[in-house]
């Protein structure tokens, strides 16, 4: 593949924000390289096959991807739509099941549907569920407008959308218990209530209201569709060769040398990787001390412990929606929960997917070991873990005889598979308090240096998938967007 001639846009990073950004700018007739350190591209997107069950590892379900919908929308300008199979839930039940100790609720699809759970289950609160259901609308609709990638000023009329999800939800006088089942969608993004932005909760929860969905198939399928279509655009993929270094002219970026010294040229550069690790590609001196200081001190979303496991499907059958077993600290906390996903998979055999956090510090003795050189003892903790898990999971499932562990990953898998400093899926904590410091990686850039990927906006694929529209709008100016965002609001065939 001859890379002699400089690109219009290097991007580092092949998980789906930066195949969603290399998507948009070959759309606009761009010269794009997108450069992947794995031998396979895809980040988080990509599953792996186990015993004969398809494991997913960072898409387990998203929101708002029905016909017309924000994400749907994006999909349909990426052209991947067609190549994406997906399932709806919550069509004939919830979408979620949380159980408590002391009681249960079940999320369903749509506001008015949300409403009335609310109100069967939290009578008390009816005046705190009507305040709450007046901004879970009025985000619907900047959500479904798209009014985050306009160039105008996007009209919050509650100011307090900006606290922190526990002192909203106190200002409303929610009860305990509510204040529980709220809480649960500040967890999809790796957030406290203390620390969660009631904004970013209220466009968590109201896309999965929209609807919520889950892939058919093969997890990677999602990965292979964003490959194809870019490549088709004539994209470039150049894999297991990572970026070591950015290159600079004066304050502009001039391009990428990859770890084999071969150097990419291109006058604008798109890190859809962490920060922490741009950082370390850029010169000395690039960006101001105090600058730098700040992207350093950025705290980390907690990682992730999960377990993969093959169970039989006579017995245990797919379910349609998913399962929480969650604790409650009796005023509206969450310390501590799992995730639980049975999902059809091949053979007589059915996938049990159980998630849980698990910070970095419960992995540090093997900090500095390597995927698949960590000893038999990090084996055994992961797999003491897993069976723990899977006893607790009886109380949900019953008997789980039979039952094999196929897999487990740790925060120090996903730090190895993307870079992500402390192995974080959620990438850099976007809390109340950090929110300023997490801007500061737009403003410290080099001339041409562009972040997209869940660390420039929002985690999930739709705040990610945003973050890669928003980074082309950066890039091009907002009078070039203006098509792009007619092309979003009017859709295919409209």
């Amino acid at each position: 593949m001859a890379t002699e001639k400089p690109f219009d846009a290097v991007i580092i990073g092949s998980g789906i924000g930066g195949l969603a950004t290399g998507i948009i700018l070959a759309q606009l007739h761009h010269r794009v390289a997108v450069i992947e350190r794995n031998a396979l591209p895809g980040g988080l997107m990509r599953s792996y096959t186990r015993n004969g069950v398809d494991c997913p590892v960072g898409v387990h379900y998203f929101g708002a991807y029905g016909e017309g919908q924000p994400l749907r929308r994006m999909f349909d300008y990426l052209g991947v739509t067609g190549a994406v199979s997906a399932e709806r839930m919550g069509q004939d039940g919830p979408i979620d099941r949380y159980l408590f100790d002391d009681f249960a609720f079940d999320l369903p699809e749509g506001m008015d549907a949300f409403a009335e759970a609310l109100e069967t289950a939290f009578p008390e609160d009816r005046r705190p569920i009507l305040a709450l259901l007046g901004n879970l609308r009025t985000v619907a609709h900047l959500q479904n407008s798209l009014s985050f990638l306009s160039s105008e000023a996007i009209p919050f009329p509650e100011m307090d959308l900006f606290l922190p999800l526990a002192t909203y939800l106190t200002k409303l006088n929610c009860s305990a218990r509510m204040r529980s089942v709220l809480s649960v969608a500040s967890r999809w993004m790796g957030l406290s209530e203390q620390d969660c932005p009631a904004i970013y909760h209220h466009l968590a929860l109201t896309s999965y209201l929209l609807s919520a969905w889950r892939l058919r198939g093969r997890g990677s399928d999602l990965a292979d569709a964003f490959i194809s279509r870019f490549e088709g655009l004539g994209g470039s993929l150049l894999c297991n060769d990572p970026a070591a270094a950015i290159l600079l002219e004066g304050r502009e970026v001039a391009g990428v040398r990859l770890a084999s010294g071969r150097a990419i040229k291109a006058s604008r550069v798109v890190a859809a990787v962490h920060p922490k690790t741009v950082l370390a590609m850029l010169p000395e001196g690039a960006v101001k001390p105090r600058q730098a200081r700040r992207i350093q001190s950025l705290a980390e979303t907690e990682g992730l412990f999960a377990a993969s496991v093959a169970v039989d499907a006579r017995t245990h059958p797919a379910l349609p929606h998913n399962i929480y077993r969650l604790r409650s600290d009796g005023e509206g906390g969450i310390p501590d929960g799992v995730f639980h996903q049975l999902r059809a998979g091949g053979e007589g055999k059915n996938l049990l997917m159980m998630i849980t956090r698990s910070p970095f510090s419960d992995w540090r003795r093997w900090e500095d070991t390597t995927t698949g050189r960590r000893g038999a003892d990090y084996q055994a903790e992961k797999i003491r873990r897993a069976e723990g898990l899977l006893g607790k999971a009886e109380e949900i499932f019953g008997s789980l005889a039979g039952a094999k562990i196929v897999d487990t990953y740790t925060p120090l898998t996903v730090r190895d598979w993307v870079n992500s400093p402390c192995g974080s899926p959620y990438g850099i904590m976007r809390s109340v308090h950090q929110l300023p410091a997490a801007a500061a990686i737009h403003r410290a850039s080099p001339g041409g240096l562009f972040f997209a990927g869940q660390n420039a906006l929002a985690p999930g694929i739709l705040g990610t998938v945003l973050g890669s529209f928003q980074a082309v709008r950066q890039m091009i100016g907002n009078d070039r967007f203006a098509s792009v965002l007619e092309g979003l609001l009017k859709g295919p065939g409209r």
